[in-house]
């Protein structure tokens, strides 16, 4: 194999990585297929979903080269898990199950204490690696697919110590060459971190969606007068219900304690009109500017 600079990495470490089975064929798990396809040209992907038509539409995005089935995972070098996260707890289990000792799996979800507690005993659990990129739009499916989506997104791989070490390096090698950072963390924490930052904007969206369906009677001034600001904070309300809910179920605990501390700030800020204390309605917002300076960081 020659191999560029930019795709050193994923040819020196990932030789093995050339049959590849996508467990969920929407939009992450259609994004990182066509990831794969853009760095590893060889790689051979199989497409597992219970939706025919997603598989079909995949076929025909080229997101995926074969339908398969659970049987198709026994050839496969990597298998990938992109579906709601209800489902990989029962579905994870029956795929180590079925692969052969050289493979690896990984998780995309957005929750990891239940996932990795599920497989904690399981005989192949080396062979797991747990992973959540945060990465993605409000649209579902595979013709949301999109190359390039993980590109400077942060990866946060959990309980990594517990993978064998030349599988979970193998992953890691894809992961950097397609552009993700990379954080290591407890999944424990992960869980608690994301339910402020990924979960809480998302109950958050949904709320504000429905508060204006409710009290805006007329969709037409809806359309006519929200702006860009309404726009954006409600865009992701259209996430698919299927996957949002089982993750608060998981996360429950975690999502609760976060809509506890908003609704206090929520009520504190009404509490402050509501005594015209507009001087500190102006800290409150002043105050939180700081964010301003958090994500500058980041970006």
């Amino acid at each position: 194999i020659m191999c560029t600079k930019r795709k050193y990495s994923i040819c020196h470490k990932s030789r093995v990585m050339k049959q590849v089975s996508i467990i969920g064929v929407g939009l992450i798990g259609g994004s990182f297929a066509l990831d794969l396809k853009h760095f590893i040209p060889e790689v051979h992907i199989t497409g597992i979903d219970q939706n025919e038509t997603h598989l079909t539409e995949a076929i025909s995005l080229g997101i995926v080269d074969q339908i398969g089935s659970m049987n198709s995972l026994k050839t496969a070098d990597l298998v990938v898990l992109a579906i709601p996260v209800n489902a990989a707890l029962k579905i994870l289990p029956q795929v180590l199950n079925l692969i052969s000792d050289q493979a690896v799996v990984i998780d995309m979800g957005s929750t990891k204490e239940a996932i990795c507690k599920a497989v904690s005993t399981h005989p192949r659990r080396a062979q797991f690696l747990a992973t959540h990129p945060i990465a993605g739009t409000e649209f579902s499916g595979p013709s949301a697919a999109i190359n390039g989506l993980f590109k400077n997104k942060t990866n946060i791989i959990c309980e990594v110590e517990k993978t064998l070490p030349n599988l979970g390096e193998s992953v890691l090698s894809v992961f950097k060459t397609m552009g993700m950072h990379l954080r290591f963390m407890a999944a424990k924490d992960h869980d608690k971190h994301i339910a402020y930052v990924s979960h809480l904007s998302h109950i958050s969206s949904f709320m504000l969606g429905k508060t204006v369906i409710e009290k805006e009677k007329n969709e037409r001034n809806i359309f006519d007068m929200a702006g860009s600001g309404f726009e954006s904070t409600v865009r992701l309300a259209k996430s698919s219900p299927d996957m949002w809910t089982p993750i608060f179920e998981q996360n429950k605990d975690n999502v609760i304690e976060t809509l506890t501390e908003y609704i206090q700030n929520l009520n504190q800020f009404k509490a402050f009109m509501e005594k015209d204390d507009f001087e500190a309605v102006h800290n409150e917002m002043k105050n939180t500017n700081y964010i301003k300076q958090i994500l500058k960081g980041i970006a």
